[in-house]
């Protein structure tokens, strides 16, 4: 059995908080927010909790050994450090830093602690997502050239927190977990509507080896709700569309072919229309797949899919894009 606490009750903390409820061999013992408005609005929902605004009651409780963090992204490395240095196993929302370098110190004192240090990047756990990647290392699309990503919506607008930081890791760690490696170069371009200095709309760009394109349109100024990917590759191109109730992935047998025994260059290049096949997805909630994960890694000394090093890969992207937002577009290379 693993006693938690879980830290954040504000967007998204109850529903970290319900997914461990709903998993056997955990209990949450501790809910904890600064806001006490919003701690006794939570009491009468959950009576058995033990509700504080100090975070440090959860530090100092020896029964506690997993703290889960979803507090605004500012706060997550120093949060995610005092845990670790209490020897609590973490939980911690995406982005894991605001730096590579504080990752970097996570990942490290986690290794010297012997504690599992997770990041909450959600769709590596979503089952679309890990049926995408399967096709991808079988080969079934080909050489991938490009891939793009539209993550938009009309709010939730922030305040602390930009679009690209509260809204692109998420694309980031899919993309990176669907090639399997790290880009080369980043930039970013966006502006400022409504807040000034914190930017509403964000393009991104990723520039892979071997001439791969990632693209990221992220977004709380726009009148659609899309949650889409979609990857381009030699032989067939593939969209994962999570607005999609049933057809979540869609494989199309669609692409141009080159032929050598042209006379022309009309007919070196022809379109090719396949068909369009809709494979069935096992759904599960993400969220309690990352959960359930999250217990496992613990209990059976699994890696975590989205470990330090995994959230460490993200923050330089994320970290590098902000550099280029601010110099206008210009390309930051990753080292």
């Amino acid at each position: 059995m693993v006693h938690l606490g879980v830290v954040g009750l504000g967007y998204w903390g109850p529903n970290i908080l319900r997914a461990f409820n709903s998993l056997q061999g955990c209990e949450v013992r501790w809910a904890c927010d600064r806001d006490e408005k919003r701690l006794e609005r939570f009491a009468s929902h959950a009576p058995r909790l033990s509700l504080t605004s100090r975070y440090q009651d959860l530090l100092e409780d020896r029964a506690t050994e997993a703290i889960a963090i979803a507090t605004p992204a500012t706060q997550h490395y120093s949060m995610a450090k005092a845990a670790l240095e209490a020897n609590k196993h973490v939980l911690v929302e995406k982005p894991l830093a605001a730096e590579p370098e504080e990752a970097q110190e996570l990942l490290e004192l986690a290794q010297a602690k012997g504690r599992v240090l997770m990041v909450g990047h959600l769709l590596l756990y979503h089952p679309a997502v890990k049926m995408l990647k399967a096709y991808l290392d079988r080969g079934e699309l080909g050489t991938v050239y490009y891939i793009y990503s539209t993550r938009v919506n009309l709010g939730q607008v922030r305040r602390e927190e930009n679009a690209l930081l509260s809204f692109a890791p998420h694309d980031v760690s899919v993309i990176l977990f669907l090639l399997g490696t790290s880009p080369q170069e980043v930039s970013a371009v966006g502006h400022d509507y409504l807040q000034r200095g914190v930017e509403d709309v964000v393009f991104l760009t990723l520039r892979f080896p071997e001439g791969i394109l990632a693209h990221c349109h992220v977004s709380w100024l726009d009148p659609h709700k899309i949650r889409k990917f979609t990857v381009v590759g030699s032989r067939k191109m593939a969209v994962f569309d999570d607005m999609e109730s049933s057809e979540k992935i869609r494989i199309y047998d669609k692409g141009v072919d080159q032929r050598p025994d042209f006379s022309s260059f009309g007919e070196f290049l022809t379109l090719r229309f396949g068909d369009i096949h809709i494979p069935r997805v096992e759904m599960q909630e993400p969220l309690q797949i990352e959960c359930q994960h999250f217990l496992d890694c613990i209990t059976q000394g699994q890696r975590p899919l989205s470990d330090g090093e995994n959230g460490l890969a993200v923050v330089k992207v994320i970290a590098a894009a902000t550099r280029s937002l601010k110099e206008k577009g210009r390309p930051v290379p990753l080292a």
